[in-house]
């Protein structure tokens, strides 16, 4: 069982639940760029299922919906699912800043800590996916260490890209 509370040594972080929901949806509105990638725009039901939303052969207790606040606000969110596609690779299902944190190395610092947290407990990768043609989640992604693997489909977008970072 991963701890949340070590995720990160500069922002609070919590598991986030259906208390959340106004939270997440209201954050999840800052970043209209996400949607116009992945469609439909975000409705609070469609946050609520992606609270508990989980890939085949994958348990409830291995899914980690993290916010991380700064001073009690919600900066970013994670879905990170422990242990998939294989044990001791993390994937990462969703990752957003808040967007008046964007190009300021929130995002990228929050990765980082997550990879170092990850690396502790000896995990071998940590892989995601993003929307085939998004330049912001592309330059994003590869900055922060990524390598594309292929291109395949999902339920987010028709066309992903599959890319992962050893660690």
């Amino acid at each position: 069982m991963m701890k949340v509370s070590e995720f990160s040594k500069k922002y609070e972080t919590r598991k986030l639940n259906s208390d959340d929901v106004d939270e997440i949806y209201n954050f999840c509105l800052t970043n209209p760029l996400y949607y116009d990638y992945c469609p439909p725009a975000p409705t609070k039901e469609s946050v609520l299922e992606d609270l508990y939303a989980l890939p085949p052969n994958v348990t409830a207790e291995n899914k980690y919906f993290v916010g991380f606040f700064e001073k009690g606000r919600l900066v970013a969110v994670m879905d990170l699912i422990d242990g998939y596609p294989e044990e001791k690779i993390a994937f990462i299902g969703f990752f957003m800043t808040d967007a008046s944190v964007q190009n300021k190395g929130v995002g990228s610092a929050i990765i980082s800590e997550v990879i170092d947290y990850l690396k502790s407990i000896n995990y071998s990768a940590i892989r995601l996916a993003w929307a085939k043609g998004n330049p912001q989640a592309e330059h994003f992604w590869l900055k922060n260490g990524f390598i594309a693997i292929k291109e395949t489909s999902s339920t987010a977008a028709e066309h992903v890209i599959l890319a992962e970072r050893k660690l």
